[in-house]
């Protein structure tokens, strides 16, 4: 009898615990942590949601202060600034806190701002502050726009087609994504996107947008453009009004390719090289033409053009391409300086009769401009201001 009766009371005893193993009785005391977030701000208010979470549920009625701290994100411009006290019932193991983050469509740094826990009572704390991060990927970014300007129209020209910038993402039936990493044939470190985060419309320009951070198994971002198959043309002037980014390892390019390329390849398809620019050289661009010589290898033909003083970062500048039957000629702020004829380019079958597309870029890295190093900080931008094409009347 007395066997069974201590038997009866053990098993008692393991009940009584079991019901009791989620709920913390008096001590030890339960631990409240507070967890990160992060909002993305556009032009509409958003809410940043932060996790409070107990380690084990309690029998008491459990609270612990909470108020918010200014870090780059400052309370008022940025954020409406919150205090209060959360109090956790019986049971409970997490509640949240949401705080207002403003509207702002600011292409700008993120910015942080934090909420830190205070006064605990029947608990302790065991991660007392956390991190508000406002990722700030609007696509409002004004810059400054002086800088070299040509016409809208010009003697013995008419406009056949134009794109001035002025909505805020790019017109899809005029142009195309060219997407993926892989290199590019010139070992690229960059991943191109169609994202937001790296091409927009904003203030009259188009922004091509590189940046560094893991995506796809690159370590950068940026985005690539064409008009192929949409807008093509032959013969003419092509006016484009940028301004470029000039840091190490950055590869910004205006350029066309011909047509046909689908169908004879590259070199043969004949490629012209309107602006390009190195970092390492923020003072000089680039004009090339390349095509296929007769046996068979790569030709080029090309010339740069240097500024007096400032770089090409610093105000708008004008990329022109002047195209004839015989010759062609590009040009900086109308100064021509690179020309060649027909006959300069006689070793191989020419290819510049046949109608081309648009390319814009920035490229990040590759044999041409090297890496990036400590001096690059990101993001770096290609502001284009319009793109105009004449023919002819």
């Amino acid at each position: 009898m007395k066997l069974r009766y201590l038997i009866f009371l053990g098993v008692l005893l393991m009940i009584s615990c079991s019901k009791s193993s989620s709920i913390v009785k008096n001590n030890p005391k339960p631990s409240v942590e507070i967890k990160n977030g992060n909002v993305t701000r556009d032009n509409t208010s958003a809410t940043c949601r932060f996790y409070v979470d107990l380690s084990a549920a309690s029998d008491q009625t459990v609270s612990v202060a909470y108020n918010t701290v200014d870090g780059t994100a400052k309370s008022g411009s940025d954020y409406a600034s919150k205090s209060g006290t959360l109090t956790f019932q019986p049971g409970d193991r997490e509640l949240s806190i949401d705080v207002t983050v403003n509207a702002d469509s600011l292409r700008q740094a993120n910015q942080e701002f934090y909420v830190q826990m205070s006064n605990p009572d029947n608990c302790t704390i065991s991660n007392g502050k956390a991190t508000g991060t406002i990722i700030n990927d609007g696509t409002y970014l004004p810059t400054d726009t002086t800088g070299y300007e040509t016409p809208k129209s010009y003697p013995g020209y008419k406009l056949v087609w134009s794109d001035e910038f002025n909505g805020r993402k790019l017109n899809d039936n005029e142009w195309n994504y060219e997407t993926g990493g892989g290199g590019w044939g010139n070992q690229e470190l960059e991943y191109y996107t169609s994202r937001s985060q790296n091409i927009f419309e904003s203030y009259g320009n188009l922004v091509i947008e590189a940046r560094k951070e893991s995506y796809n198994g690159n370590q950068y971002t940026s985005a690539r453009i064409t008009t192929q198959g949409k807008e093509e043309f032959t013969y003419g002037r092509i006016d484009i009004r940028a301004k470029l980014p000039v840091a190490q390892g950055m590869w910004p390019a205006l350029w066309m390719l011909g047509s046909n390329i689908s169908n004879v390849g590259w070199p043969t398809c004949g490629e012209t090289d309107i602006m390009e620019l190195i970092g390492k050289n923020p003072k000089q661009v680039v004009g090339s033409l390349h095509w296929k010589k007769a046996d068979g290898s790569e030709a080029t033909y090309n010339n740069s053009y240097t500024l007096a003083s400032e770089d090409f970062s610093q105000h708008f500048h004008v990329f022109s391409l002047i195209w004839s039957q015989d010759s062609l000629k590009i040009e900086v702020d109308d100064i021509p300086y690179m020309k060649a004829s027909r006959q300069d380019l006689s070793d191989g079958t020419y290819p510049f009769d046949n109608p081309s597309f648009l390319i814009f870029n920035v490229a990040v890295g590759g044999i041409w401009p090297g890496s990036p190093d400590a001096t690059t900080h990101f993001p770096q931008r290609m502001f284009v201001d319009y793109v105009r094409v004449f023919q002819k009347s």
